[in-house]
């Protein structure tokens, strides 16, 4: 049988490599930054980049840039007209997100905001054609709120960490929030009839939504 491990091994051996400021930024990462665990990683950030590229939005956004690897991935897809958000509540994050959005080509397509996205995301005046939820897990189901009404039709939202590290499965401790919120948003998206929606076991589990 073949466990996680070897499958991911073999996974990332037959996927593209990472570009040369995406390997620094996971370093840095590393080495400097509390929880590196929370980078989306070389296979979720190359499926994000894809899927970013098939859509091409000109308008998206991304709640939790943490320090920027996903951002990077989406942004290769936005046109050059097109502009990313990228909504990121720790103030401690930003210059170091915003150091590495500024060497990357496209940094003029990224606008970063610091701040609360259930505060930020009702001030836009976009219609977003893709939308990537990585924030604040207790959030989750506001955040869909704040957002299904913001994505065009035939638009995209992602949604990482949909499968909590299989606390998903498990009934969660009354003071387990965030398992609880996870396991809310999955049902929540599940039994929404404006949306048609694939859970996919990648990484931390991913959720791919399209509004109908």
């Amino acid at each position: 049988m073949t466990d996680d491990l070897q499958l991911t091994t073999y996974a990332e051996n037959h996927t593209s490599p990472e570009d040369a400021l995406l390997a620094e930024l996971v370093r840095y990462t590393h080495l400097h930054v509390l929880n590196p665990r929370m980078l989306s990683g070389r296979l979720q950030g190359k499926l994000l980049e894809q899927i970013s590229c098939m859509i091409r939005p000109l308008h998206a956004l991304e709640i939790g840039t943490f320090t920027g690897y996903a951002t990077l991935c989406l942004a290769k897809g936005v046109p050059a007209n097109g502009v990313l958000h990228t909504i990121e509540r720790n103030d401690e994050l930003h210059g170091v997100a915003a150091s590495f959005i500024a060497r990357s080509p496209h940094a003029g397509k990224i606008k970063m905001h610091t701040g609360d996205a259930l505060q930020i995301i009702p001030a836009m005046d976009e219609t977003f054609d893709l939308a990537y939820i990585d924030g604040d897990k207790r959030e989750y189901c506001a955040y869909y709120h704040a957002l299904i009404g913001k994505v065009r039709s035939g638009g995209f939202l992602l949604a990482d960490n949909v499968w909590w590290n299989g606390k998903v499965m498990e009934t969660p401790a009354p003071a387990d929030r965030h398992t609880q919120e996870i396991r809310d948003f999955n049902e929540l998206v599940q039994t929404d009839c404006r949306v048609e929606n694939v859970w996919l076991p990648l990484r931390d589990g991913l959720m791919i939504i399209r509004k109908l």
